[in-house]
């Protein structure tokens, strides 16, 4: 944008050293205790000029974290003073603090008041010592809060680890590499290697100890591979977990199978090779040993690998499998984990799992048929007063209802079937363990599917809340 034609920038963004200065509020509500606290974040010695103070101020003046003049204000406040914020409703106090302030070229803030301000508080996301302010130039603080909320999900806390760490060992840096490119691309390896990802996993000895030999030897730590196993969730974008899609947007290699959602690939790091490892039922696209052998191979040779699983990677996803094989061979990986289908399913068709009244126990299991058997506990299952959340079970829903029913449980005991929950395409069939197996047949329902089976199964016409699809009750 040509200069003469560039918008007026009102405020330069800064950032002030408060450590142990002096700084004065003046107003003793919630907007002064709100700006204390920032104060206070800061390291700052705050004091308050205020003839009555909210509960918080007062509990921070209880606990000696500020000082108190009970008192209007006056103008030998500002003696001493590093910067001033006037929080207070009485605008007129408000032109007066900044008037005085300006004569003395003491930085003021008026709260709500940029015109009468020679600095804004910007809105904060803070992961210390890493700190992303926000402002708007007074125009529109609900608005920056808005961008503080929305990157609260892109940055992890862990951020403000990985910042202290670099911060630790920035002299040894920059002797080991005089030259700024050279010390550049060190960090940028730093950064989208293995050591961040060590902090990121709470790995912190780790990581300092792997950054250590990195400026000590002449191992390229870069190179090494790492696997993500990383959960899914069942279906629905948006219950993906942040360390999951910060892990998928940076991937080498992403293998993913059938159960997981076209729309939760989607996500993933476009330059990124993708390798479907799905598996049917006695169809296996990549059978489990060369999945465990495949992800070794890929990691020894540099890659980072996301192995995406439907689901949890540790309940019924043989992620325990997987990671045994890379923990052997000694690759470095790590697990996250994902909305299981049990959990994500019984909350978009509106059935919880427990409930007071209903159920006071919970059991997963999965009926995936072995040679045309169920293999199964079935005196611990057909229990009172709990709820079986069955994976894997479209293809032996008939043998598992009259195994129930054979070993006690009433056949009209409420059940219910969720097809692709949690997506745009789900659909519920309510029906009991008679009526479940024609149902299932009747409406052609096809894996990912989860069966809920128990009284809680009654809630599903109360507290349905999901608006796609609709129930299929069995006839009358």
């Amino acid at each position: 944008m040509p200069p003469s034609t560039r918008p007026p920038v009102s405020f330069l963004p800064v950032t002030l050293r408060l450590e142990s200065r002096q700084c004065l509020v003046v107003g003793g509500g919630d907007a002064a205790a709100h700006k204390v606290s920032l104060l206070i974040g800061a390291g700052a010695a705050v004091r308050v000029v205020a003839t009555e103070l909210c509960a918080e101020l007062r509990l921070l003046l209880q606990t000696g974290r500020i000082g108190h003049e009970v008192r209007p204000f006056c103008p030998e406040d500002l003696v001493g003073c590093a910067l001033v914020i006037a929080a207070t409703d009485d605008e007129a106090l408000g032109r007066q603090v900044s008037q005085l302030a300006r004569a003395t070229g003491l930085p003021v803030n008026v709260v709500d008041h940029p015109e009468l301000s020679s600095f804004v508080m910007p809105s904060v996301l803070d992961r210390s010592p890493l700190t992303v302010a926000i402002s708007t130039g007074g125009a529109s603080p609900m608005l920056a809060r808005l961008l503080r909320a929305r990157l609260e999900t892109l940055v992890p806390s862990a951020y403000g680890r990985l910042a202290a760490l670099m911060q630790s060992v920035r002299d040894p840096v920059r002797h080991r590499f005089p030259d700024v490119r050279e010390r550049r691309r060190f960090w940028e390896s730093v950064l989208s290697g293995p050591i961040a990802e060590m902090i990121f996993a709470g790995q912190d000895q780790a990581a300092l100890a792997a950054l250590q030999r990195q400026l000590e030897g002449p191992r390229e730590i870069s190179h090494q591979g790492e696997v993500y196993l990383v959960g899914g969730g069942p279906g629905d974008p948006d219950l993906l977990t942040f360390r999951a899609l910060r892990l998928m947007q940076q991937a080498d290699v992403v293998l993913y199978d059938r159960l997981v959602a076209p729309a939760i690939v989607e996500l993933c790091r476009k330059e990124a090779e993708r390798i479907y490892v799905g598996k049917e039922m006695d169809r296996h696209a990549v059978p489990q040993q060369e999945m465990n052998e495949l992800l070794v191979r890929l990691a020894k040779q540099g890659k980072r690998v996301l192995r995406l699983k439907g689901g949890d990677p540790f309940i019924f996803g043989r992620g325990g499998e997987e990671i045994d094989r890379l923990a052997e061979a000694g690759v470095s990986f790590q697990v996250v984990p994902g909305i299981t289908a049990a959990s994500g399913c019984a909350a978009y068709s509106g059935i919880p799992l427990t409930h007071r009244d209903y159920a006071q126990s919970c059991v997963f299991v999965t009926a995936h048929l072995k040679e045309g058997k169920l293999e199964l506990n079935w005196r611990a299952l057909a229990q009172p007063r709990q709820t079986l959340a069955v994976y894997m079970g479209v293809q032996s829903m008939d043998v598992l209802c009259r195994a129930l029913v054979e070993h006690g449980m009433s056949a009209s005991t409420p059940a219910a079937v969720i097809e692709r929950g949690t997506t745009a395409r789900q659909r519920v069939f309510v029906g009991d363990l008679g009526s479940m197996p024609r149902l299932i047949d009747e409406h052609g329902v096809q894996p990912p599917a989860m069966a809920i089976i128990g009284e809680v199964v009654k809630l599903r016409e109360k507290l349905a809340w999901y608006g796609v699809g609709g129930d299929v009750h069995p006839p009358r």
